[in-house]
């Protein structure tokens, strides 16, 4: 059984400066910057049938290019952090993109996301990191911002079966201004 998402890939000096900012923070597991990205759907473990059907709703997806801006950083788990992040900023073309894929998700017999889309990169996950060492890597990379990029394309990437880690392997890709929703 597959797990899928889909994703849009984040330009390799962005990728590399991301890796960087990295610091020696107790319990931390830093992303590999080959598998940073950009998640627009999670998808779950699924049979062959139901991944065909998804890949396969995922060519109507008929959102223009997008502009992509990173910037900030920040934590989810409020006091027990559990995931550092790049933060992306919100747009219209992205929500719209998201949006999209949640629909083909549906289409292919999938439930609706529960959580609202938050658009980050991972940059570590946390088991039992010090509250004040994370606020503290937060402050000094508080001030994180890359130049924007156009996103000419999404991917549907598969996780290592077991851990639902990296590597992540490209299964296909979808141009964006050329599909017709």
């Amino acid at each position: 059984m597959p797990r899928l998402f889909t994703a849009i890939e984040i330009p390799t000096t962005i990728r590399q400066h991301l890796a960087l900012i990295r610091a020696p923070l107790s319990g931390a597991k830093w992303i590999d910057p080959e598998n940073m990205h950009i998640t627009l759907r999670f998808a779950g473990d699924m049979d062959g049938r139901t991944a065909d059907d998804f890949a396969q709703a995922l060519t109507g997806v008929g959102t223009q290019p997008l502009r992509v801006t990173i910037a900030g950083v920040g934590a989810f788990g409020g006091r027990d952090p559990r995931v550092l992040w790049a933060g992306v900023e919100g747009s219209d073309g992205l929500k719209a993109l998201h949006r999209a894929n949640d629909r083909a998700a549906r289409a292919a017999g999938l439930e609706p996301e529960e959580r609202g889309f938050r658009p980050h990169v991972t940059l570590a996950r946390l088991r039992g990191a010090r509250q004040h060492a994370v606020a503290r890597f937060l402050t000094e990379n508080g001030g994180l911002r890359h130049e924007p990029f156009l996103a000419n394309s999404f991917v549907l990437l598969s996780a290592r079966p077991g851990s639902g880690g990296g590597p992540y392997v490209v299964e296909a890709e979808y141009p964006l201004g050329s599909a017709h929703a």
